[in-house]
């Protein structure tokens, strides 16, 4: 898959069942060393990027469970 085919995609909580972000508005982190991706950073934002809630969600790569035509299923550990 490209980069470009992830663009748009939702990422959905898989415990909550919430909306985290959409993928376009998201930033990989990738390990300088083997090229791999680390994490994904998503903006916190309240529906649609409207109004900025606070700090970036990171989403470790082990943590993204599946990836489909229209959504990134991810499971995580929040850290509140």
């Amino acid at each position: 898959m490209r980069l470009s085919e992830m663009s748009g995609k939702e990422i959905v909580d898989l415990k909550r069942g919430e909306r985290l972000g959409v993928l376009g508005h998201a930033d990989f982190e990738i390990d300088e060393n083997t090229g791999m991706i680390r994490s994904v950073l998503i903006p916190s934002m309240k529906w649609f990027g409207f109004r900025k809630q606070g700090e970036e969600v990171t989403i470790q790569w082990e943590n993204i469970k599946k990836i489909g035509t229209d959504m990134i299923i991810i499971d995580f550990e929040d850290k509140e």
